[in-house]
Formats: structure tokens, C-alpha cells, sequence
């Protein structure tokens, strides 16, 4: 029988220092040039799956439910459901990337002659993320990716051509909050994995892998879902930015463009905003991103009266890159904040990681 560890992470007043330097397990502070995953400076070009300067965790705090000392009650009644079925549970809460890092190498395959650390294709121990929002599941999912994705100039044989990074360890999704209504449903939902403990179990016990495609960033971090570019003010009106957008050999606006909105899908949590429709078709498992730009275009009625429409640009490819023409451009990344003031390029790693699924 399998030996399942059920992961949660602690909120910020648990542990000094929370997740790494600077940063927190659920919800880091995030400011200029801030990644809200690492809470460190993103202006470097980390692509070796190492961290950039720090390594925080991703959620927000306590208001979106992050663990505290005594696990919650899907926890609970997941692991005793898998208890029931003859697996060996252990429980863990971490408090800090170190205590991450810990229960992950539960998952860690049997020496390489190179050396490098890889995941067990046919390990034992199965992995189970609480998670009360989807920056907490990405924060599990960038350890490991800085756990087992090589640097260039130790690249091994045996790693797929078109990827950074070995096929990463399933996880299983257990969702601590009720699905929200709205337009913008997490991860758990788009997928269509299941929330109640019971059924989470089954899926770590009986289920199969799926594969999902991964976007990694050059500032260290990833991106499970996608990305929103633009804000609006206090009374709800967009506001309007600049910036240079390209897919693969695809410039969607140069930069001398107003833009209301930019969305980076993976999956589809932002393919809409309000009423307008940005992303036509993401999909997590087609080894492609897409991209799209709001631009607001004024032209003149027939009777000479100004008209504003909104023109949405779409590309798909393999790479996007995002270059603020001026000031900060704030942002939602797997929902949390950050703002981007510097270059910053997304890239797809084509079925790197993996959920229990029935």
C-alpha cells in the first residue's frame, strides 16, 4: 500500500522569516520587480531552476484561509478516509520552504550516476497539496521544480527534448475553501477534480496521472493557470498602460499602444474579464500558451460622433514575453498580486507536471 503525505501550508505568524528570505508560505509582500511566488527581486534571468534571490510561498495570508497549528477538517477526513483504505498518512504543516523542501523529498528517486536529484517514476509515496487557493498549490509546484530541474550545463540525456525539467511527481489536490461562484473559478474547478475529502482519497489511491503543461518565467518562478496584466481605479474604470507583448515571432502590440488587458493563459481562469472575452480555447494540456491584448480603438460613427471598441489580439506559440513601456504594470499571477516593471518572458514546459484524476 502507498505511504501518502497530506501537505499544508502554514500562515505567516507560524514560523520567523515564513517561506524563505523575505517572503512568506501564504502571501509574501510583493512590490516593484517583487514575484509574488519568490518575494525576491525577479530583474535577473534565473532559467536553471534555481531561485533568483528569495523564495516565498504564494497565497495570501490568513483571510484566504491559510493553515494554522490545527489541521482543518478536510484534512481530517481525508486522511482518515485514506487511513481507511490501508495507506500510511502523515500530516505535515510547513511553515517555511525548508519544511516543504522536507516533505518533498519523500518523492526523490534513487541516486543517478550524475548525481542529479530526479523524482521515483515508481515510488511509493504519494503526495497530497491542501490548498486554500491556487498561489498555495504554485508555491508546492516551484519547489518542486526547483528541486529536480537541472541547470543547462548538467542537462542529462534522458530529459525530454523540448523541456527544462523531468516529468514532475503527480500531486493530488485537496480544496480546503467551497467553490466560489463568479466568473473566475480555481484551478481544482477548471480541471474538474473533486473537493470532497473522500473523493480526493480515492483519486491518490486509485487514480492515474494527468499530465499538464507548466509555464516557468525567467525570474524563477511558475505559473499553473496564467496571468492578468491591468488594474482599474477606484471606481472601476480600467486604467490604461503600455507595453511591448510577443509570442514566439508574433507581436500582438509594440508597445505605443494603449492596452486596457493582457491575459497569459495556461488554463482558462482568465479568460474573461467582465463581459469581454480574452482567451478563446486554453487549455492545459496542448503544450501551447495563449496570449491576448485588450486595445481600445476609437473611430467615428456615420454621424461623425466619436466610438470607442475594444479590440482583442490573440496568438498561441511557446513563449510570450511582457515589456512595460512605462511604470508599473500590476498583475494577477495564479491570483496573487505582483507588478512588473521589467522584461519578463513565460515559456511552456509541455506536460511537466501532473494531478491524480480518476
Amino acid at each position: 500500500m502507498y505511504d501518502v503525505v497530506l501537505l499544508t501550508l502554514g500562515s505567516e505568524r507560524d514560523a520567523s522569516g515564513g517561506c524563505g528570505s523575505g517572503g512568506t508560505c501564504c502571501g509574501g509582500a510583493t512590490g516593484a520587480d517583487t514575484d509574488p511566488v519568490t518575494g525576491g527581486d525577479t530583474t535577473g534571468g534565473d532559467t536553471t531552476g534555481g531561485d533568483t534571490t528569495g523564495d516565498g510561498g504564494g497565497a495570501r495570508g490568513d483571510a484566504d484561509g491559510c493553515a494554522t497549528e490545527r489541521p482543518r477538517v478536510p484534512v481530517l477526513a481525508c486522511a482518515d478516509a485514506l487511513t481507511a483504505r490501508g495507506a500510511r498518512v502523515q500530516t505535515v504543516t510547513a511553515r517555511s520552504d525548508a519544511e516543504i523542501d522536507e516533505a518533498l523529498s519523500r518523492l526523490d528517486g534513487p541516486p543517478r550516476p550524475d548525481g542529479l536529484t530526479w523524482p521515483d517514476p515508481d515510488g511509493k509515496t504519494r503526495l497530497v497539496v491542501a490548498t486554500a487557493s491556487d498561489g498555495q498549490l504554485r508555491a508546492v509546484l516551484r519547489r518542486l521544480v526547483r528541486r529536480y530541474a537541472p541547470a543547462p550545463s548538467r542537462r542529462p540525456a534522458d530529459l525530454p527534448a523540448d523541456r527544462t525539467l523531468p516529468d514532475l511527481p503527480p500531486v493530488a489536490v485537496l480544496p480546503l475553501d467551497p467553490a466560489r461562484g463568479g466568473t473566475h473559478r480555481d484551478l481544482a474547478a477548471q480541471l474538474g477534480l473533486p473537493r470532497d475529502p473522500a473523493a480526493v482519497a480515492a483519486a491518490v489511491l486509485d487514480g492515474t496521472p494527468r499530465r499538464l503543461d507548466l509555464l516557468r518565467n525567467d525570474g524563477g518562478s511558475v505559473t499553473l493557470d496564467g496571468a492578468l496584466f491591468g488594474a482599474a481605479d477606484d471606481a472601476g474604470r480600467p486604467l490604461h498602460w503600455r507595453a511591448r507583448v510577443e509570442v514566439d515571432d508574433t507581436v500582438l502590440t509594440d508597445g505605443d499602444e494603449l492596452l486596457l488587458a493582457c491575459a497569459i493563459g495556461n488554463a482558462g481562469g482568465y479568460a474573461m474579464v467582465d463581459d469581454v472575452t480574452l482567451l478563446a480555447a486554453p487549455d492545459p494540456a496542448d503544450g501551447q500558451v495563449e496570449v491576448a491584448v485588450a486595445v481600445p480603438v476609437v473611430g467615428r460613427s456615420a454621424l461623425g460622433r466619436k466610438r470607442v471598441r475594444l479590440e482583442v489580439r490573440r496568438a498561441r506559440g511557446r513563449a510570450v514575453s511582457v515589456l512595460p513601456r512605462e511604470g508599473k504594470v500590476p498583475y494577477l499571477d495564479d491570483g496573487v498580486e505582483g507588478e512588473l516593471t521589467r522584461k519578463r518572458s513565460w515559456w511552456i514546459e509541455p506536460g511537466a507536471w501532473a494531478i491524480w484524476a480518476i
